[in-house]
């Protein structure tokens, strides 16, 4: 697998190694051995799946205090734009983001730590998109960031439609009001 290092520290995205035949193809999707060698210490815990049509937007999202979650994420069918937003307090790349395209063709993952918001648009329809988790989810603990919030700075991809979002994720609050992480 190769491990790509972004411009966050710790935020990682990884490309498995895919063999490819004329049956099909096969690949390693999680190797706890590989994944510590590479620097993801986090033990998975809670498996988590969503199917979306394209022009959803989900995110920004994250759990707070003792139900903080590091994720390991994919897509098993169609295309996604995913992004993450450091919200750690005191960090100097505090409110920064990177973004990459996950896609069932070049299975690529990304590795988000605790103290990130994490969201993505679907490109295709009937998109699959996997999740592992290092804590249980917890309604309580649940924060969102707004996605279009200016001071992030993100550009999404235009999935040729309106962005469809759920009522919870279009009242979240901006940057400058949210209560940053803490570890």
């Amino acid at each position: 697998m190769k491990v790509i290092e972004t411009d966050i520290a710790g935020v990682k995205i990884i490309e498995p190694d895919i063999f490819r035949d004329a049956r099909g193809y096969f690949c390693e999707t999680y190797n706890a051995e590989r994944y510590r060698a590479a620097g993801i210490t986090a033990e998975f815990i809670q498996d988590n799946e969503s199917c979306s049509s394209r022009g959803v937007l989900r995110g920004l999202h994250w759990q707070a205090g003792a139900h903080c979650q590091a994720k390991l994420v994919r897509v098993i069918r169609g295309a996604v734009w995913d992004v993450v937003v450091d919200i750690r307090k005191g960090s100097p790349t505090f409110g920064k983001s990177v973004s990459c395209e996950l896609t069932a063709e070049n299975g690529r993952q990304f590795f988000i730590p605790r103290g990130f918001a994490h969201g993505f648009v679907v490109l295709e329809d009937n998109t699959l998109f996997s999740y592992k988790c290092d804590n249980l989810y917890c309604p309580a603990s649940e924060r969102g960031l707004k996605y279009d919030d200016p001071a992030l700075g993100i550009v999404y991809p235009n999935p040729g439609r309106a962005f469809l979002l759920s009522e919870k994720d279009l009242k979240h609050p901006s940057l400058a009001d949210i209560e940053p992480w803490e570890a």
